[in-house]
């Protein structure tokens, strides 16, 4: 890089020293030996360096570039080029931590955790009993059922399951009844009965089914031309028969077999007007505790005792408790205490010499709704065989029901209903 340049005409004792040269801008600048020696020292202002590289071949000029870049770092001084050599570590040490950053796996991921609300269930009111109930049970088909009230046929099955239940002589001061299902799922229900013509006016109410063992002449009739009908006579693998009781009280069935029978015949829901419900709101002074209805003789009369804790009523039948089972040994049957007691005033005749009844079932008459301790004294109103019963209180206004079960006595003017209200306290009377 550095030459010795002799001058011409001078011997080597008359160098007046080593001079280097180097070609910086076009210049020859001269040094001596001792400036060589002493390198660091940083350039005099008037010594240019110039980095015009112009001319010559690119090679030539990459050298010339490359020796002027070492004369530049041999000028520094050296606290400068330490400088310079710390800023280019620290550059470089910056880019390979980003580097290893960029293309280095990423580290676990944290797990947060976050505390959720459990979401509550959503539900829908049943049309039949006003109830809150999963969706799809809600849009079930109705299933009305006759079952029979003989001495024979107590206790019954599957009567505290039912939604709606309406009570009437069938004939002889006899009753049976008429349950309706839709979301309960009773497995064992009976003794199932013949049919009567007002139960499938009822149980049009509902766009029900109609589950019965036969019926009377005019019932079978109107239940095979217009109605539901889930006649045993013509469906025997949806029924059957008990050993422990004698024929023909002994014909029972279950929510199952019917619901797989009204699919099997394309009833797939019901359509009706569902009755107006209401939130349970007790009375601080009931007014109706005891509740008396003489539907016929007495093993057919009826008693209901108020439950303020439970706000139902308990049901007595002929004197009894009026019990349901749940299986056909049940050993522990249950008292049928409804939400909400109806009584139904009709008008009843006599049609044949079998003693069949019949009752006008659309029109309008009196009738007591008992709910939440006390009685409505109002009217009832059915505009026709397919629509369904509608309830006004004195004042003629729609008079919304307690959810849950409804039991439905009808009778006629000739029957008497009575109740009462709890006696006072003897601090009270005074």
């Amino acid at each position: 890089m550095f030459q010795d340049i002799e001058p011409p005409n001078r011997s080597n004792k008359e160098r007046v020293g080593r001079r280097a040269y180097s070609n910086l801008g076009g210049q020859a600048i001269a040094r001596t030996r001792e400036q060589i020696s002493g390198i660091a020292k940083p350039l005099e202002p008037d010594e240019t360096i110039s980095l015009d590289d112009s001319g010559g071949s690119p090679n030539d000029r990459k050298k010339n570039l490359f020796r002027r870049l070492v004369n530049w770092w041999r000028g520094l001084n050296r606290n400068l080029r330490f400088g310079i050599i710390s800023a280019i570590l620290l550059l470089f040490g910056a880019g390979a931590l980003g580097y290893y950053y960029l293309i280095s796996p990423k580290g676990e991921p944290v797990l947060e955790i976050t505390r959720q609300e459990k979401p509550q269930p959503t539900t829908v009111a049943s049309p039949l009993t006003g109830v809150q109930v999963e969706p799809e049970l809600a849009q079930r088909p109705v299933t009305a059922i006759m079952i029979e009230n003989s001495l024979a046929a107590r206790p019954q099955s599957g009567l505290t399951e039912a939604g709606v239940v309406f009570e009437a002589i069938a004939e002889g001061g006899i009753t049976r009844f008429l349950a309706l299902y839709q979301e309960s799922q009773p497995q064992y229900i009976g003794p199932v009965r013949s049919l009567r013509p007002y139960y499938i006016d009822w149980a049009a109410s509902f766009d029900a089914s109609v589950a019965h063992v036969g019926g009377s002449p005019n019932a079978l009739k109107q239940i095979r031309s217009s109605g539901k009908d889930l006649d045993q006579f013509f469906n025997a693998g949806s029924y059957w028969r008990v050993s422990s009781r004698a024929s023909p009280h002994n014909v029972y069935t279950s929510f199952a077999k019917l619901d797989a029978l009204n699919k099997k015949k394309g009833y797939k829901t019901s359509k009706f007007n569902p009755w107006p419900r209401k939130k349970d709101v007790k009375l601080d002074q009931p007014t109706a505790t005891t509740i008396d209805i003489a539907v016929s003789s007495a093993n057919f009369n009826v008693r209901y005792g108020y439950e303020p804790k439970d706000n139902t009523y308990l049901r007595r039948l002929g004197g009894k408790g009026h019990l349901s089972t749940r299986k056909e040994r049940d050993a522990e049957p249950r008292q049928i205490h409804p939400n909400v007691v109806i009584v139904l005033v009709m008008s009843r005749s006599i049609v044949d010499s079998s003693g069949h009844n019949d009752y006008d079932t659309t029109g309008k008459g009196a009738a007591y709704i008992f709910q939440d301790g006390g009685v409505v004294k109002g009217t009832w109103i059915k505009k026709s065989r397919d629509s369904n019963f509608s309830f006004l209180d004195s004042a003629e206004k729609s008079l919304p029901l307690n959810a849950g079960q409804a039991w439905v006595t009808v009778v006629d003017s000739s029957s008497k209903v009575s109740y009462t209200a709890p006696k006072p306290a003897a601090s009270e009377a005074q």
